[in-house]
């Protein structure tokens, strides 16, 4: 089946492959495709998402958004208000601190969406979001 937008390649670092495994695997419960000594393939809902092994960690920024101080560079996924729920239950399940709580960043505004920051093992920013109103992913 072809996708009905381009799916994405992204390549990250991580430190500990072991990590990482057990940390997208287990706690985000992505599927695991190929590997190598070095690196690791993931299903991240049908983008195409890989670790490789590089232990210099990245480095820190944050800029302000909405109150908080978002972590650059950052990458995730816009799911569903429901997919949201039920991942962050998920993480506070696994015991995941957050950079930023699960909260609704710009109530009442163009762009209303609930979000979420975490740390992966290795440091690497993740952001998930989620839109009442998909219309509004592109808002201005």
């Amino acid at each position: 089946m072809t996708p009905s937008i381009p799916r994405f390649h992204l390549a990250m670092p991580v430190d500990d492959l072991t990590t990482a495994r057990r940390f997208y695997g287990e706690v985000l419960g992505l599927e695991q495709g190929r590997s190598a000594d070095t690196w690791v393939d993931w299903n991240l809902h049908g983008h195409q998402f890989v670790t490789h092994l590089a232990p210099a960690g990245p480095e820190r920024v944050h800029n302000p958004v909405d109150g908080h101080d978002v972590p650059v560079p950052h990458f995730g996924l816009i799911l569903t208000v429901p997919q949201f729920q039920a991942l962050a239950d998920r993480l506070r399940a696994a015991g995941t601190e957050f950079v930023i709580e699960p909260y609704v960043r710009f109530a009442g505004q163009a762009g209303e969406q609930w979000t979420m920051f975490l740390l992966d093992p290795a440091g690497n920013a993740l952001e998930f979001k989620a839109f009442a109103d998909d219309a509004q992913v592109f808002a201005v």
